[in-house]
Order: structure tokens, then sequence, then C-alpha cells
């Protein structure tokens, strides 16, 4: 639960301005209501607010700047197809990441391969969905392991989408869905090709694909903004998001150190990933943590089987 900075009132799904940062309730949600700091500097006669999506600002569907959305032709008004995608964008990953799972699936079989656990054997399935030292310049792989998991099972998957649903949502309200997506991307990016990367300088060759990267960055950035942002471990056990962010750099950082080792510490897991991912979150939350507004009274349910704290957690798994 959260309180409105205005009037006090109790809301479970609070609203959260783009442009002030401030936590209101359904009836001061408009920047007029709760008299927004921003509209001092707005200088629109029409006085219509950046929709925090794009550059670009609209009205019925009209650009009124030169944002990137204007130069594409993308309609992100209210009234236009991408205007959805707008504080929605927690859930387009999430669809993202379950089309590409099917996709994986599908891919698999044409090329005649019946176990999914040696789906990475097959040239085509690799220079769709694996990010790999061979492949390394197939840069469409780096966005598309980003959503693909290890086709052999749904715990991959599901402990990724478990750490994205609880709280990308929340890291989204911070920062707007553009600079959400752009956070959400690069997080995932830069930790598999850091992963990557290592692996061509211990002259291995295994690949990496998974969240995993992202997953730990938005823990990492809900951890600075709000340590003490209470998560029910297995949705019953209550303990502070910095504890699991702290078992997860625990876990990773020993993991590096026992690259043989196997179960919960090692094996299948690129530590490396998980720990570039965790580190650009904490940096970026530590960037933003000035003007950013979290309420100390929000408690968010995450954890569940291979959730934070889970065995396995959010693993960035290596076919």
């Amino acid at each position: 639960m959260a309180k409105c900075d205005v009037c006090g009132r109790s809301e479970s799904m609070p609203y959260q301005c783009g442009h002030c940062g401030g936590t209101y309730c359904g009836e001061h949600r408009l920047p007029e209501a709760h008299d927004c700091p921003g509209l001092d500097s707005w200088g629109d006669p029409d006085g219509v607010f950046d929709s925090g999506f794009d550059d670009s600002v609209t009205t019925g569907g009209s650009s009124q700047s030169g944002g990137l959305a204007d130069r594409v032709g993308l309609d992100t008004g209210p009234g236009g197809v991408f205007g959805y995608f707008r504080g929605n964008m927690t859930y387009v990953f999430l669809a993202l990441m379950a089309i590409t799972f099917i996709a994986e699936q599908v891919v698999g079989q044409l090329v005649g391969i019946s176990n999914p656990v040696f789906y990475s054997r097959s040239e085509l399935w690799r220079s769709i969905f694996l990010l790999h030292p061979d492949n390394l310049l197939y840069v469409w792989t780096w966005v598309t392991s980003i959503f693909a998991h290890d086709p052999a099972g749904f715990y991959h998957i599901l402990g990724n989408g478990i750490v994205i649903y609880f709280f990308g949502r929340l890291v989204e309200q911070q920062l707007g869905s553009k600079r959400f997506t752009v956070f959400f991307l690069a997080s995932g990016m830069l930790a598999g090709l850091g992963q990557v990367l290592l692996q061509l300088v211990q002259g291995a060759s295994y690949g990496v694909l998974g969240a995993s990267g992202a997953a730990l960055a938005i823990l990492g950035f809900l951890t600075v903004l709000n340590p003490d942002l209470r998560v029910y471990l297995y949705f019953l056990i209550p303990v502070p998001i910095w504890a699991i962010t702290g078992f997860y750099l625990l876990a990773s950082v020993f993991g590096m150190l026992s690259p043989g080792s196997v179960g919960l510490l090692g094996g299948n897991v690129a530590h490396t990933a998980h720990l570039i991912g965790l580190g650009i979150g904490l940096w970026y939350g530590n960037k933003v943590k000035s003007r950013a507004h979290v309420p100390s009274s929000l408690q968010f349910g995450g954890g569940g089987p291979g959730g934070p704290g889970g065995p396995g957690g959010p693993g960035r798994r290596r076919p």
C-alpha cells in the first residue's frame, strides 16, 4: 500500500507522476490536481504533458515536437496503437519472453531435434537465440538472447519472470516507460556481452541467454532506492530487499571464484552476467536516487519458486 502525497489516502495501485515522482490516488493523479512542479516550467499553451514514453508531446495523435517517435512516424498519443505500451513495458517484456520461449521450441522442432536439451547444437537455433562467442557479430542476438531462456524447462524463465513481474513495474513507475525500456535492454545486453567476452578470454564456448542481467539490475535499482522494501520470500517470509540482493551478490561472487562447483552456486549459471546486471542497477539507482520518490510503506510480494531468494533464482543459463 502507498499513501497519496496530497490527501494521505492509502492506495494499493497508486499513480506515479513521471514529472515530479510523487505518488497519488486517482483523484490527484493529474498534474494540475497535485500542483505538479512541472507545470511551472511547461511552456505548451494547451497544457499537454509529455507522455513519458518518447520525446514528443502528442495531442490527438499529432506530434508537437521532433521526438524519435515523430521522426519514425509512430503515434504514442492516447489514441495511437503504441500509446497502449505507455506504462506497460514490464508486461510487454514478459510477453516477449513467453513468445520467444515458444519460438525456441518451434525452431528446435523444425530443425529435427526432438529433445530441447540439444537445441543449441543447431546452427540455425544458435544464430537466432544464443549470444555466443562464435557469433558475437550477430548483433540481433544481443537482444534476442535476453528474451530467450533454457528451452529444456520452465524453471529458468519462471525465475526471471517472477522478478520482472513483481519488481519491474515499480522501476517503470520511477523511470517512465521510455527510460525503463532503455534500462532493461541495456542492462540485459551488457550483462550478456560481458559474460561472452569473459568466455572468449577463457577460451570457453558456452554462449549465454536469459533476462537475468536485466532482472538483477531491477533488484539492484530498487535496493538503492528503498533498501527496506519488504519482500515475501516464497510468498510467506518477509525479508528486506537488501538481503535478497546481498544474497545474489555473494552467490555470484562465490560462483565466479568456484566455476567448477555444481548446484546453486555453480554449474549452468552465468555469474558474471549476474554481477554486471546487479552493478548496473546499483549504479543507476544511485544516479537517480536524489530525484526519485519511493514510499517506504510499499510492500510487494516477490519470491516464489525460482524467484528472489529461491534456489537457482533468476539464473542466466549457459546451454
